[in-house]
């Protein structure tokens, strides 16, 4: 006779044990919380039929009052778990306005009756011992799901093997269960040599969906916070926040960020309350080093959010310590809600950033902010950003911009001098139109110290020796850089191998920033000009065509036309770019006239490109579609006018 009656269901390449309460993919073991695994045993015994939200919240949380967004996020959490998206319903259909249906055929199995499984082996108790050892620090990590107090469930996780009662078990299978624990058991505890993290943008679960500034603002800030911590990587905002409403597997996201820790979740905001869960999770394996849930009023946010970095860091066996060595403390940022709202709106349409018009409401957003407080640092340093943006692309007059920005960049230094936004800012001023080298690179100092895992940062280091001609330099912090914003920064690698004649190099990581993200720009022009100084210039046309901006497509094409020897199509595509960009791309129409060996008109241009504070005359030192002018004394004098080395 049985001593424990079975119940095993089994779905595609997964099997769920009711009663030793585990889930498995092929064998593999599927960590879920002890509420998830609830509402998906729920949903299997009940396959077919459409069950109401109330009905599975009184089933998985019983006795106990919580809100749908609790069963909201179980259902997200699940559908990771089995590989699925929202849209998908291979498993689990959203039924609107009703609920939720399992839709997977199941088949479900039982016991022999004597004690073993149908065609499995037995196994001993010291066997079974041996197994569950490992498992403790799961169950640890279980324990730490948020449940209330009356709440009496406990889990214990126990492995099973895939179809474990139709198919037998052979001795080596079993060893290799043994191992996967083991290691298991001793990857539980971070490794002090792959401390890494990326920050996914929270989801919106508020009412009206209208948080989405809120809870990616959230996040955020929570990934400048990690960055002050010494030694601990943390992927960059522009790659973390590629994966947002994705829903992918965990495993896809850090292998793709290279990160072996991820850390994701929910924000359900109602007038001045918040509600935040938030989860710690180990990208290779799935298992939850940490979750939390805050319900807070919107006052307390500074508060929440140093708790959750402390919390975060705690799991990952670090210590949150801020430039002088004491914990950060979130007083040094406190301002009154209504002005952080306005900053995290102004943030976000920073960040998106995709027309002139997201720049005009970041700046309304940052007056805003600084009208409700005039004493909140990163609302000025964010004025200074997003004036200083406009301008050098353009849309302001580079004069009033430039020292509009300077001005807001001095007073957020001023309001607090661990601001590091304050410092880019800055920088952007100082590199851009004042063209003080020493002085950006004292301000990019400073915001190392403060941040030194800032992917940004890196990345203005970088561009600051690009600049100053010193490729190697700058490519080293790239190279770092990348292991930070894998998304994104393996483009601007691409363009500086390139200035270093290292071709080759250069386009295989512009391709795998392609590769990463097939809309970004520069990217094909980046490859198509490659392309033409390795000698392929049909190749580089075609590759041009797909380039979607539209100043950098018609430099690259004008300047491929001309390889090609089609000298009417070029003029044609430079009069275009003429026509249409004269005043933001001076300096690219001046790279034109060089590349066709029209040096005077090329210096007319960049004359022009001088008086407009054009950025692009940054790369005059190492531009290759220049080297025509190089021997002139007219580039030798620009060099002088804008401080460079010559």
């Amino acid at each position: 006779m049985s001593l424990i009656q079975k119940e095993i269901y089994g779905f595609g390449p997964f099997t769920v044990d009711a009663v030793e309460r585990v889930a498995l993919r092929d064998g593999s073991p599927l960590v879920l919380t002890p509420k998830v695994f609830d509402t998906l045993l729920c949903l299997v015994r009940k396959r077919g039929r459409v069950l109401t939200k109330e009905e599975i919240l009184h089933e998985v949380w019983p006795d106990t009052f919580v809100e749908e967004v609790n069963l909201a996020v179980n259902i997200s959490t699940l559908r990771k778990a089995l590989g699925e998206g929202p849209q998908e319903s291979r498993y689990i259909a959203t039924v609107p306005g009703r609920g939720y249906r399992f839709v997977a055929e199941v088949q479900e199995v039982r016991d022999s009756g004597e004690g073993n499984l149908v065609g499995s082996p037995s196994h001993s108790s010291s066997e079974i011992a041996s197994i569950q050892e490992p498992l403790n620090a799961l169950d640890q990590g279980a324990a730490n799901e948020p449940k209330p107090s009356s709440e009496t469930t406990t889990v214990r996780v126990f492995w099973t093997p895939r179809r474990l009662a139709i198919a037998a078990i052979p001795a080596v299978s079993l060893f290799l269960i043994l191992i996967y624990l083991y290691r298991v058991r001793n990857s539980t505890a971070v490794q002090t040599n792959n401390l890494s993290i990326a920050v996914l943008p929270f989801a919106d679960l508020s009412p009206n969906k209208d948080q989405e500034y809120f809870s990616e603002g959230l996040s955020e800030e929570l990934i400048n916070d990690l960055t002050r911590v010494p030694n601990l990587k943390v992927v960059a905002r522009s790659s973390a926040f590629q994966f947002k409403d994705k829903n992918e597997d965990l495993r896809v996201v850090g292998r793709k960020l290279g990160t072996a820790n991820i850390l994701e979740g929910t924000v359900r905001r109602e007038g001045d309350r918040v509600r935040i869960r938030v989860e710690l999770t180990k990208a290779d394996d799935g298992f939850q080093l940490w979750s939390e849930t805050y319900d807070r009023q919107i006052s307390d946010i500074f508060a929440v959010q140093d708790d959750i970095a402390r919390s975060v860091t705690g799991a990952l066996q670090a210590k949150l310590l801020s430039r002088d060595g004491s914990p950060s403390s979130a007083q040094a940022r406190v301002t009154n809600p209504t002005a952080f709202e306005a900053y995290l709106q102004g943030q976000y349409f920073l960040e998106r950033g995709e027309d002139k018009a997201d720049l005009d409401k970041a700046l309304v957003f940052a007056d805003q902010a600084i009208q409700h407080d005039p004493r909140y640092a990163p609302a000025w340093a964010l004025r200074a950003t997003a004036i200083g943006t406009k301008t050098t692309i353009g849309w302001m007059e580079h004069e009033e911009g430039f020292r509009q920005a300077r001005h807001d960049a001095d007073q957020a230094i001023a309001l607090d001098p661990n601001l590091v936004s304050g410092y880019l800012a800055l920088a952007l001023v100082q590199e851009n139109y004042e063209w003080d080298w020493d002085g950006t690179e004292a301000s990019l100092k400073k915001a190392t110290e403060l941040q030194p895992g800032n992917a940004s940062i890196l990345s203005y280091r970088s561009y600051l020796y690009e600049c100053l001609g010193r490729l190697d330099e700058a490519i080293a912090l790239t190279d770092r850089a990348v292991t930070l914003d894998p998304l994104r920064a393996n483009a601007y690698l691409g363009d500086l191998l390139h200035f270093a004649g290292r071709d080759e190099e250069g386009l295989f990581a512009l391709k795998k920033a392609l590769a990463s993200n097939p809309n970004l720009e520069g990217v094909h022009a980046g490859i198509g000009k490659i392309l033409l100084a390795t000698g392929h210039p049909q190749e580089a046309l075609t590759e041009i065509q797909k380039e979607p901006s539209d100043w950098q497509h018609l430099t690259a094409e004008a300047l491929a036309y001309y390889v090609l020897k089609r000298r009417q199509d070029s003029d044609a595509a430079l009069s275009k770019l003429i026509a249409t960009h004269a005043t933001d791309s001076p300096y690219q129409i001046a790279e034109v006239y060089a590349y066709r060996g029209e040096a005077n008109k090329a210096f007319g241009w960049l004359d022009t490109a001088y008086r407009e504070k054009d950025p692009g005359l940054n790369q005059l030192k190492v531009d290759p579609l220049l080297t025509a002018l190089r021997s002139d004394s007219r580039y030798t004098a620009l060099l002088r006018k804008m401080r460079l080395p010559v």
